[in-house]
């Protein structure tokens, strides 16, 4: 039998994949009118380029690059600008965003297709994959064309992609791999291709049979990895698969390994393949909270609203309303919010499943120090945080945390370990920043 790779810590919280990773991706027209945020990525917002009244087509820069870290947006649609306002969006309290009020979604490619991706320059490819706005598609959103560009001096020798998608809930990118595996393969090549990697593979978790299946018969190299959250993080990733450490305050890049989400790759397959900038993602619609959970494959700038509909509408029992999973994502005040690049889950939780806690004393039995990833104190770290005290929480490593929700979850006394620990980060470096200042 196959050794199932893994890392030290972890959870095991219940999948809840049943409801949506049996429902086949369905496409769904972009509606009336669409709201598309002009800062979809981590970095500086895109410039407006566009403004009240302006006519667009699908594909159509409406937002230019601001900066290294920082990517162009397209609209989606056909339409009318109606507008630019600043917004709720779901990864931040507000943002700007461009108001369209949609037309039709026709329309060719916006780029050259380069189904010969493999005559092109490495440059080639990785101008092209920013000019269409590629972004990981999985957690933060980082540029993808940042990530192909290593400063000199880093060799890059591997390339993963993360197929694990262990949050509860969420099944889009599993049904990515099984029904678009060519577009994930070509992905996978071009990003090999622009990283100078002979070798990369893929780490699924098996409880994704399927996917690890239609993988193997693409002859793509598979890393099966065991079921454990949160085995997607890039860290424990890239531990899982290579045995390699990221070091403390350091990236991917300084072992020589780049992470990209198979979302990321497939969008990275329409870019240069099919000239197509990014426009649209697989959002999977599920939780209690809604009547017919599934998979949707929705324009960017499309209310959640629209998608909860989709899903059959509410339940009688909507306790709270998530962008993303369970264990990181983020509540919601409203379903107006639109779908972004990193828009992975919309789930909506019912009053038992989003059981509301009652915080106890710290009964120093040190499960949360056994499951972090991180391999952190997430007691102490809080402690301190409780107390101000964040020198003392800065010495523990609390900007180490991913505030993947391992500790929280895991802790008999149901502390809010995760809630003390942001805001430790957020002083820490608020402190330093006013240092430096």
């Amino acid at each position: 039998m196959t050794r199932l790779r893994t890392f030290p810590g972890g959870a095991h919280p219940d999948e809840c994949k049943e409801l949506a990773e049996k429902r086949a991706v369905k496409r769904i027209p972009a509606p009336e009118t669409i709201r598309v945020a002009l800062c979809q990525h981590l970095g500086a917002p895109s410039t407006p380029v566009v403004k009240k009244g302006d006519k667009v087509t699908r594909g159509q820069e409406i937002g230019s690059q601001n900066g290294f870290i920082s990517l162009p947006t397209h609209s989606p649609v056909n339409g009318t600008v109606a507008g630019l306002e600043e917004a709720p969006l779901p990864h931040r309290r507000s943002g700007p965003v461009v108001v369209i009020n949609t037309e039709s979604e026709e329309g060719g490619p916006a780029f050259e297709p380069w189904p010969d991706f493999e005559s092109r320059t490495r440059a080639e490819l990785i101008e092209r994959i920013k000019l269409a706005g590629v972004c990981g598609m999985g957690g933060a959103s980082f540029p993808t064309y940042v990530k192909l560009s290593p400063p000199p001096g880093k060799k890059i020798d591997t390339l993963l992609l993360n197929g694990a998608e262990c949050e509860p809930y969420l099944t889009a990118d599993h049904r990515l791999m099984i029904e678009r595996t060519e577009d994930v393969a070509s992905g996978m090549r071009i990003l090999a291709r622009a990283l100078c990697v002979d070798d990369p593979a893929v780490g699924i978790e098996d409880n994704k049979p399927d996917a690890i299946e239609a993988f193997g018969k693409a002859g793509i190299r598979v890393e099966v990895l065991r079921v454990k959250y949160p085995q997607g993080a890039e860290k424990q990733l890239i531990k899982a698969v290579t045995g390699r450490e990221v070091p403390v305050g350091g990236l991917p890049l300084d072992i020589g390994v780049v992470v990209q989400n198979v979302g990321t790759a497939a969008a990275v397959a329409l870019a240069v393949r099919d000239g197509e900038p990014s426009l649209r993602r697989i959002v999977t619609v599920s939780g209690g909270g809604v009547r017919e959970p599934g998979n949707f494959d929705a324009a960017v700038g499309t209310p959640f609203s629209a998608l909860i509909a989709e899903a059959g509408g509410y339940g009688d029992d909507v306790a709270r309303l998530l962008s993303g999973g369970p264990m990181m994502g983020l509540a919601q005040f409203t379903d107006a919010v639109p779908v972004t690049k990193g828009t992975s889950g919309i789930v909506a939780l019912t009053s038992k499943e989003a059981r509301r806690l009652t915080e106890g004393p710290c009964i120093k039995c040190a499960r949360c120090v056994d499951a972090c990833p991180m391999k952190l104190v997430p007691c102490l770290i809080a402690v301190n945080s409780e107390h101000e005290k964040w020198a003392a929480a800065d010495e523990l490593g609390a900007l180490n945390c991913m505030a993947c929700g391992t500790c929280s979850f895991v802790c008999p006394s149901d502390r809010f370990l995760v809630h003390y620990i942001k805001r430790a980060q957020d002083m820490i470096r608020a402190s330093k920043r006013s240092k430096e200042a």
